[in-house]
């Protein structure tokens, strides 16, 4: 199915805006917030919807930001509004935040990765709405790697803000799916969950009191190829990135550079200490990696890159541990392959991944390893789902 025919959920604002008239609205957006490429904020104010303040993501409301970096409270220079940065040390609403807004919207493209934080934020503004009795619209948008299910699925005692919830690497869920999963499940802090009615709805009439309401994509179901019009984060400049995301991000957790200063991150990635008959590169600070890992050294790796039917052909419907293998199999300083800060441990959401590939463990038998919490993970996410 063509990307041109799915209609997201912020495009559909003929179900949305009557319900927002006279209300006080905040909302969550980035740069992919985006109605038939005028920006999700822009076109509230002029359907005459009262703005009051913006919140913004990791890379900040206008998705510049490296990743990790810190990013200040501020005025939008189109707007004039207030933008308020959830991410550092200030990730969930503030009673605060919330008491001069009656609505929070939530319009966000993901890219359906556990550690991609955006979940992690869609979580945080539940919590947040549910806690102190605010109204909540999800515009939901298609996963462009929602068409498949696959990873180890976190364990608690690893919950951090790359991974909060018990959901393997690639959850296959729209954030609308994911946000009935989240509340469904119960998996909220003691005072959201004492709160939710489990009134969460998709697209009630405009009368009716809601906590939280998601509005569907239409056109859009689980095989759908979706091809993101806008880049959702610096690193994340094609769709090949996209979809390599899931296999090639455990690199962060590694001394090699995932690519990250090159003009393919995510595609490529590598270490100078690897052989030097391998794909060679040298890593550079640029716009979206001020600093990152190896730059300024020739780095011998994997080039994985090519047209988005060959990287689709090759992800084949799940993570591809091989480079992880290869990389570590072919490293001299095995024991300075993983950094100290265990932020692998992170990704992984476990710390049996690491063991396993120090242990030298085939991709068969870590596969084999992930199949139980998967299969009752597809269990729990198929009563969830909004689209086939």
């Amino acid at each position: 199915m063509l990307h041109a025919q799915v209609i997201t959920g912020a495009e559909r604002t003929q179900v949305y805006i009557p319900m927002l008239k006279g209300k006080k609205v905040a909302v969550f957006a980035n740069q992919t917030s985006v109605v038939k490429g005028t920006h999700l904020v822009d076109t509230l104010i002029k359907s005459g919807i009262n703005v009051v303040k913006i919140f913004g993501p990791e890379h900040g409301f206008r998705g510049t930001a490296d990743a990790g970096e810190k990013v200040n409270n501020g005025k939008d220079k189109k707007t004039g509004l207030p933008v308020i940065s959830l991410y550092g040390d200030h990730k969930k609403p503030t009673p605060a935040d919330l008491e001069d807004i009656d609505v929070l919207i939530f319009d966000i493209q993901d890219v359906g990765v556990r550690f991609y934080t955006f979940i992690s934020s869609l979580e945080y503004c539940i919590e947040a709405c549910l806690e102190n009795h605010k109204m909540m619209l999800i515009l939901d948008r298609p996963n462009p790697n929602g068409f498949y299910v696959d990873g180890p699925v976190l364990e608690k005692k690893f919950k951090s803000f790359v991974g909060m919830q018990p959901v393997p690497v690639v959850y296959g869920m729209t954030v609308g799916e994911y946000a009935l999963m989240i509340t469904g499940e119960n998996w909220l802090s003691e005072k959201a969950n004492r709160n939710n009615a489990y009134n969460i709805t998709t697209e009630q009439s405009n009368d009716t009191p809601f906590h939280i309401q998601i509005i569907k994509c239409k056109n859009y179901d689980h095989n759908t190829k979706y091809v993101l019009p806008v880049n959702p984060s610096p690193n994340l400049k094609e769709m090949q990135s996209i979809y390599l995301y899931p296999s090639t991000c455990f690199f962060e957790g590694t001394v090699l550079s995932e690519g990250r200063g090159t003009d393919k991150p995510f595609q490529i990635f590598g270490h100078p200490a690897l052989p030097k008959n391998l794909y060679a590169f040298t890593p550079k600070p640029n716009a979206g990696a001020k600093s990152s890992k190896c730059f300024y050294q020739k780095c011998y790796g994997w080039n994985e890159s090519g047209t988005t039917a060959a990287v689709l052909e090759k992800v084949d419907n799940k993570i591809q541990l091989k480079y992880l293998l290869n990389a570590y199999k072919l490293f001299p300083g095995k024991d300075s392959f993983f950094l100290k800060n265990n932020f692998f441990n992170k990704l992984a959401g476990n710390d049996v991944l690491m063991q396993q590939i120090k242990a030298g463990k085939t991709e068969k038998e870590i596969r084999a390893s992930w199949e139980p919490a998967l299969g009752e993970f597809k269990k729990v996410r198929k009563k969830y789902l909004l689209y086939e």
